[in-house]
């Protein structure tokens, strides 16, 4: 297995590459992994989300345990919804609750599939496989109480689109064999979910074959797999930790609502593009 991140230079730049040993070993690009000879050290680096996705796709109801605690049928074909690239950040940074909002904030600890090459109408699941880069963690955060603030229209969009509520790391890991690993979400250190990645209806290969055919899938688009049972909301000052033996721990902090100009609250680190 081979472990992937992005950093913030001293200078400002943005690199990406494969960590060991407390050394980035620098890399072109996610979709162009052509080492560029330079190595560096991970301690001069201000870490990033280990991606920059242009969307992510979430999944809903794809995890068995899941569907049948809420008493819904297996869909049979994957259920999602799209989060913007605006609301991605990488572990460590705040999930900041939006001026706007004062109701309950949820947590969803998910794997995250990272796509590595351009995908599209994938007919095969070797063909869908080939085009994962790797995974990772995610934190799919939600405004709950948005969901079905209008009855004539369920606002997932909205309820988890905010700026800092897609969280993603702290690394890629290609080669990852996730059949026999399990999630966990620690919630200010008392666990909330465990569950086996197994358990999951659409494979990350079906998954990526099956959203293909609806949309283009590019390299460095994230795939947010869905969550099991123990869901919970998250007060002010709460710290998420998700984890998977292989993959890391990513670790968000949910800060109170500022009066503060949408630039101020959301630091440039989360951006750019490598």
């Amino acid at each position: 297995m081979d472990t992937w991140m992005r950093f913030m230079s001293s200078d400002g730049g943005v690199v990406f590459g494969r960590v060991e040993g407390g050394y980035l070993h620098e890399y072109e690009s996610l979709d162009q992994p052509v080492p560029t000879g330079a190595v560096l050290s991970t301690r001069a680096l201000t870490p990033l989300a280990p991606c920059a996705p242009g969307k992510i796709v979430a999944l809903w109801n794809n995890f068995h345990a899941l569907a049948a605690k809420l008493d819904k049928p297996v869909p049979t074909h994957p259920l999602f919804l799209l989060k913007p690239a605006d609301s991605v950040i990488g572990a460590g940074e705040p999930i900041r609750r939006p001026l706007s909002y004062a109701g309950k904030i949820v947590y969803e600890g998910e794997l995250g599939i990272v796509i590595g090459r351009r995908c599209r109408d994938a007919s095969s699941l070797e063909e869908a496989a080939d085009a994962i880069f790797g995974y990772t963690l995610v934190n799919d955060v939600t405004a709950a109480d948005l969901l079905n603030e209008n009855p004539h229209f369920p606002q997932w969009c909205r309820a988890k689109s905010f700026d800092t509520f897609c969280c993603i790391g702290p690394a890629i890991v290609s080669g990852f064999d996730w059949r026999q690993a399990r999630l966990v979400t620690m919630l200010d250190g008392v666990e909330r979910q465990n569950y086996p990645l197994a358990d999951m209806v659409f494979s990350p290969a079906e998954q990526v074959s099956l959203i293909s055919q609806d949309l283009t899938l590019e390299p460095g688009d994230v795939i947010a797999c869905g969550t099991s049972v123990g869901v919970g909301s998250i007060k002010d000052g709460a710290t998420v930790s998700i984890s998977i033996d292989g993959i890391g721990t990513l670790s968000n902090t949910l800060s109170a609502a500022r009066a503060e100009t949408a630039a101020q609250a959301r630091p440039i680190t989360a951006a750019g593009t490598v």
